[in-house]
Formats: C-alpha cells, sequence, structure tokens
C-alpha cells in the first residue's frame, strides 16, 4: 500500500511539473555593447546569467551579402521581433518605416495561435508599437496587444525635453516600474519591454563614466523586472523565460552606430534558461530570439513565416544551421553546419519569392542526406531560369536557409 501511495505522489509530482505555466519576457537596452556589459557592474544582468548563461552574440547580417543590415535601434528591434534581416523585414532606419508585415513578428505569431495568448508592450518608444508591430493594421491581421504602457514620448507637457535628454530617462524609469508592475499583477504570456536612454548617454558622451552611469541604472530598471519574475515564479504555478538584450554595439569611440566594424556588429544576451551547443558559437545572432521564443513557447509558426525566419532557436535541439550557397554558371553548391550529423536532411529550392507580396512561394524538393554530410550540389538544370533563388534546409528539429540574387 505504501508503495502505491509513494507512486502516486511521484505521478502527481510529475504532472505538476509539466503543467507549469509558461511565459516570456525580453527586455532590450538599447545601444550597449558588449564589452561595456562585461567591463560594468550589472548585477542584474548578471544574476539572470547564473541562472542560465550570458553570451555574446551579432547583428548586421552576413557582410556584403544580400542580408547586410546596417546596425541602427529600429533595425535590431525588428530583426530581434521577425527572426529576418532587413532584406525581408524592409525596416531602414528609425524614421519613414514602412515595414513589410508578411514577415510575422512574434506578437503576430502569438496572436495566431489556437490558443489564447496574452501580450504586453512596455515601451519608451511609441513607434514600437504603433509601426513596427502594426497594432490594429489590415496588414498584420488587426494585432491587438492586451496590456500596453508607452506614448509618454509623446508626452511633452509630462515629459519636457530637458538638457541630455534625460526625460528620456525618467520615461524608462516609469517604464520599468510599470513592467514589474504588470508582470506582477497581470502575468502576460509575453512581454517586451524596452528601454532607451542608454543609446541617448553614449551618443552623447561616447565611452565614458556618464555612459557607464546609465548602464548601471538601466541595470537597476532591469532588477525591478527580474524581481518581478521571481516572484511569479516563487507564488505560481508558472516557468519564465527572460532575455535581456541589446540592438546594436557601437563605434570605438561610443558616440556613433549604423556601420559594419566588429564592435557595432557585436550585441549579447542574458538569459535564465538553459541553452543549447549554438548559443555557445560565433553564429549566435540578434535573429535567433524569435525562434527561441517560440520553441519555449511552443508556438506553432506557419511553414510560410517559418521557412523565413533567418534566426535558428538556442533553447532545445537544434539540428544544422549557417547555409551558405555558392552560385557557379553550372550548379549550386549548397554547404551549412551540423550539430547532429546523423538526421536527415531535405533541400528544398524555390526561384520566385512571392511570400513577399503575401503569397505562398513554389518550393521543390531535390535531394535527402544527413546533416553530417555538410553538402550538396545542385544543377542548374534542375531548377527553372531565374534571377532570385531561395533555398531551404529542413531537419527534424529546424530549417535554415539562403537567398541567390543574380
Amino acid at each position: 500500500m505504501k508503495f502505491f501511495q509513494i507512486l502516486i505522489i511521484s505521478l502527481f509530482c510529475t504532472v505538476s511539473m509539466q503543467a507549469k505555466t509558461r511565459k516570456t519576457v525580453f527586455v532590450v537596452l538599447d545601444g550597449i555593447p558588449a564589452d561595456v556589459i562585461e567591463r560594468v557592474s550589472t548585477p542584474a544582468i548578471d544574476a539572470i546569467a547564473r541562472k542560465g548563461v550570458y553570451g555574446r552574440a551579432f547583428t548586421g547580417g552576413e557582410i556584403g551579402s544580400y542580408s547586410e543590415t546596417p546596425t541602427i535601434s529600429a533595425i535590431g528591434y525588428t530583426n530581434m521581433l521577425t527572426g529576418t534581416w532587413m532584406n525581408k523585414h524592409n525596416v531602414h532606419g528609425n524614421s519613414d518605416l514602412e515595414p513589410n508585415y508578411n514577415y510575422w513578428t512574434l506578437f503576430r505569431i502569438a496572436k495566431e495561435q489556437p490558443h489564447p495568448v496574452t501580450t504586453a508592450i512596455y515601451s519608451s518608444w511609441t513607434d514600437n508599437r504603433t509601426v513596427l508591430l502594426g497594432e490594429n493594421k489590415p496588414e498584420t491581421n488587426y494585432l491587438a496587444i492586451d496590456y500596453v504602457k508607452d506614448g509618454y514620448d509623446l508626452d511633452t507637457l509630462q515629459y519636457p525635453v530637458q538638457p541630455d535628454d534625460l526625460h528620456i530617462f525618467e520615461i524608462d524609469e516609469r517604464i520599468s516600474k510599470e513592467a514589474a508592475e504588470g508582470i506582477r499583477q497581470d502575468a502576460p504570456d509575453m512581454s517586451w519591454v524596452y528601454l532607451w536612454y542608454t543609446d541617448d548617454a553614449s551618443h552623447i558622451a561616447g565611452n565614458s563614466e556618464f555612459f557607464d552611469e546609465y548602464v548601471r541604472k538601466a541595470d537597476n530598471q532591469v532588477m525591478r523586472i527580474w524581481e518581478a519574475v521571481q516572484y511569479r515564479e516563487a507564488n505560481f504555478d508558472e516557468e519564465w523565460f527572460v532575455i535581456i538584450t541589446t540592438d546594436h554595439g557601437r563605434t570605438d569611440s561610443g558616440y556613433g552606430h549604423g556601420g559594419q566594424s566588429q564592435r557595432e556588429r557585436t550585441t549579447w544576451i542574458s538569459t535564465n534558461q538553459k541553452v543549447n551547443r549554438h548559443f555557445k558559437t560565433p553564429s549566435l545572432a540578434i535573429t535567433d530570439i524569435a525562434p527561441s521564443v517560440c520553441r519555449f513557447m511552443n508556438f506553432h509558426v506557419p511553414q510560410p513565416v517559418l521557412w523565413e525566419q533567418d534566426g535558428v532557436s538556442f533553447i532545445g535541439e537544434t539540428d544544422v544551421c549557417d547555409l551558405i550557397v555558392n552560385a557557379t554558371p553550372d550548379s549550386f553548391e549548397l554547404s551549412w553546419k551540423a550539430y547532429n550529423p546523423h538526421m536527415q536532411l531535405t533541400v528544398y529550392a524555390a526561384t520566385s519569392n512571392q511570400f513577399k507580396r503575401g503569397k505562398k512561394d513554389g518550393y521543390i524538393k531535390l535531394h535527402r542526406t544527413l546533416a553530417g554530410v555538410q553538402k550538396y550540389t545542385i544543377d542548374r538544370k534542375r531548377l527553372a531560369k531565374s534571377r532570385f533563388y531561395k533555398f531551404v534546409i529542413v531537419s527534424p528539429e529546424n530549417h535554415a536557409c539562403y537567398w541567390v540574387l543574380e
């Protein structure tokens, strides 16, 4: 009898552990280079990493290729939100924004799930919601966000312009407090927190004690959010995925960004979750955040949307990454990296980009092989003549994609 009682208790505990509700919050601290995060005291970011891991990542796409992407703020947020580079999402700067909403953001993916998913944005820049996410636009299927705290950057009465743009820091303070309170009280399933002032501080003072001071203050703001997450996990049956990151690095002087120097391209990620091998490679990119959130949250992503994502999940299993296609007069030579060499892999190709216009591409299946082979050559005669080709390799756990423009 005692044996069966122990068995029942054990089974109950197992079911309870499996039943934890998963939730995600990702925080963007604008424009902090990795070397600054690693040098300046950041207790909150460090505490999150102690639960999981910290690592350097990159932004900016592939230098010299179709995916090369300026290291600019709104572009960086959209890289993260869509898992794609600028050639797809079409955000080219911080103004005159015309996103291609066919490349779904995490918020669109969340709201298209068959089960209800609550979302929140706590943002010091209103355009993040109204333009980049495209709330309530027909192009985003009238995306609705459940909890919204933003608009203060437009409120010049409550937040008049101050020397050194310190009104932006005051807005960040309010946003971080409202984010912490929202997580404690409402616990949205997926939240995005955007804090702005560190980018301004570096534009104003470059590499300086002034900038370091506001990096430390931004970490204090992160601590409020982290403590709210810890409160939820301690008092509710929830498991949280916390991601703290930045959108771009900076020039050597610290004043600028936008180019392709190593410091401008180097970003970082601190997370409380355990990660896979991909996280600890030079291939880790800002575009990997979206597929990682989708994996953790068990989001279903429609295949056409999924196959456009350039990122690779650093949560759970990953089989392949870094697909490259070299075009010759007679063939296309594919190569990739394999994390799980014994997994089956299928090669697909399309000779159009109808997805850009909201339509489906006519992919054809070309070959099946083992991931560990790490290369495949396609005779051009097998594909219709075109000036544009899309290639996708698909394994059981993930995919990788590449374009050829001629």
